[in-house]
C-alpha cells in the first residue's frame, strides 16, 4: 500500500514538473521583453542629441499618417523628437471617441503613470493611456482599457507591431525610473498644420480639432508639455491657476507672461496667412480629399448597437454603419473660413502692435522695459490668441 501511495505521488509530481516549469518559463519571458532595453544605435543617437536614457518622454499619435512619435527632453529642458514608429492598426475613422463600443481610438491629451504600465499584458506590452480624461467626462464620454500595445490587433486601441512596442515601452520604463512622474500623449487625427486644417474644414470635427491644435501650437512653440485644463467643456493650455482643470462654471481669469502671449500672437499672424493659401487651394480641389470622420454622438452610438447585436451573435452587416464623415468643402463653408481666419489674424496683429507699443514706454518703476503680465478673461467660445493659449 505504502509503495503505491510512493508511486501515485511520484507519478504527479513527474506530471506537475512540466507545468511548473512552464510558469516560470513564462514568467521569465514576461521579465524579459519588459526590461530590453533600447538599441545601441538609439541610445547613441540620444546621447548624440543632448538626452539621457532616463529624460522624460512625450508621444505624439497621428491617425492619418499611422505614425507614433517619441519626443524625449533635452538637457536645455526642452523636448525634441527622437523617433517615430508606425502605427500598426487602429480602429474607428478619424475623429474622437464617444461611448463604449464605437470602436474608435480616442483624440486629445492624456496622461500616463507608472500604474497604468502592463508587463503582463496578452498583447505582448501595452500602457493605458488614461482614456477618459477631463474633457471626456465632461462630454458624458465613455469607455475603458484603451491602450497603446503590441500583436498588430485593435479595437478602439492603438496597435503597434511587438518588436515597436517594445522599444516604445522601453522609453517609458527609463523615463520613470529616471524620475519622470507622468508622461503626456497627445492623439491627433493628422499632423496639425495649416495645410491639413484647410483641407478638413467643413468636416463636422473641425471646432474639437481646432482646440487639439491650440495644445499641439503650444507645445511646437515652447517645447514644453502644455499642462491640460478643461473648462466650459473645451480644452485650455498653459499654466493655469489652481483649480482650473476641475472648473465647469464660467472660467475664471487666468494670468499670462505677455512675452509669451505675443509670441503666439506673431504664430497666429503667420499660421492665418498660411491657412489663408491652403484653404484656396482645398476649395479648388487641389489637395487630396480628406479621409472620412466619425459624424458624432449619433453615429457612434448605432456603431456601439451595431457591436451589440455582434457581440450576441445576431445577424449584421459586415461593415457597420455610417452617418457619413467626409464632407466637401463648399464655396460657403471655405468663405465662413476664411473670415474667421482673417478675424483672427487681424487680432493678433491689434496685439503685436499694442506691445510694441507698451515696450516703448519708459518704467514707472526706472527698471528695465518689459512686457506686462496681461490678466486675460477665459471664454468657453470661440478662442482668442489670448485665450486659446492662457497661462
Amino acid at each position: 500500500m505504502l509503495k503505491a501511495t510512493l508511486r501515485a505521488l511520484a507519478f504527479l509530481l513527474a506530471l506537475a514538473a512540466p507545468l511548473a516549469l512552464t510558469a516560470c518559463t513564462d514568467t521569465l519571458d514576461k521579465v524579459a521583453k519588459a526590461e530590453k532595453p533600447l538599441p545601441k544605435k538609439l541610445v547613441r543617437k540620444m546621447k548624440a542629441m543632448g538626452m539621457s536614457e532616463t529624460s522624460p518622454i512625450l508621444v505624439r499619435l497621428y491617425k492619418e499618417e499611422s505614425t507614433l512619435e517619441i519626443w524625449k527632453q533635452k538637457t536645455d529642458g526642452r523636448y525634441a523628437f527622437i523617433q517615430s514608429y508606425p502605427i500598426c492598426k487602429y480602429s474607428g475613422k478619424l475623429g474622437p471617441k464617444y461611448v463604449e463600443g464605437d470602436r474608435q481610438a480616442p483624440e486629445g491629451f492624456y496622461t500616463v503613470r507608472p500604474h497604468q504600465m502592463n508587463p503582463a499584458s496578452k498583447y505582448y506590452l501595452a500602457f493605458n493611456i488614461g482614456f477618459p480624461n477631463a474633457f471626456d467626462r465632461a462630454h458624458g464620454r465613455t469607455g475603458q482599457h484603451l491602450m497603446v500595445h503590441g500583436d498588430c490587433s485593435s479595437s478602439g486601441c492603438y496597435a503597434m507591431t511587438d518588436e515597436y512596442v517594445g522599444e516604445i515601452y522601453a522609453f517609458a520604463r527609463d523615463a520613470f525610473r529616471g524620475g519622470q512622474r507622468e508622461f503626456q500623449i497627445q492623439a491627433f487625427p493628422f499632423k496639425m498644420t495649416e495645410a491639413n486644417m484647410a483641407r478638413y474644414a467643413g468636416d463636422p470635427n473641425m471646432d474639437f480639432w481646432r482646440q487639439l491644435k491650440d495644445g499641439s501650437d503650444f507645445f511646437e512653440l515652447t517645447g514644453q508639455p502644455p499642462a491640460v485644463g478643461v473648462c466650459n467643456g473645451r480644452y485650455m493650455f498653459g499654466r493655469q491657476r489652481d483649480g482650473i482643470a476641475a472648473h465647469s462654471g464660467n472660467c475664471p481669469p487666468m494670468d499670462q507672461p505677455a512675452a509669451l502671449s505675443l509670441a503666439f500672437a506673431k504664430k497666429t499672424v503667420d499660421n492665418m496667412g498660411v491657412f489663408a493659401k491652403a484653404l484656396e487651394r482645398a476649395a479648388s480641389g487641389k489637395v487630396a480629399p480628406p479621409r472620412h470622420s466619425i459624424n458624432g454622438i449619433e453615429e457612434a452610438r448605432l456603431v456601439s448597437a451595431w457591436m451589440k447585436k455582434r457581440v450576441r451573435g445576431e445577424r449584421t452587416s459586415r461593415q457597420p454603419p455610417s452617418l457619413g464623415g467626409n464632407r466637401p468643402l463648399t464655396p460657403q463653408r471655405a468663405a465662413e473660413e476664411k473670415r474667421r481666419a482673417e478675424a483672427a489674424r487681424s487680432r493678433a496683429a491689434a496685439m503685436i502692435a499694442a506691445s510694441v507699443a507698451a515696450t516703448s514706454q519708459p518704467s514707472a518703476a526706472g527698471q528695465a522695459d518689459a512686457l506686462p503680465t496681461a490678466s486675460i478673461p477665459a471664454s468657453g467660445g470661440e478662442a482668442e490668441i489670448e485665450q486659446r493659449f492662457a497661462r
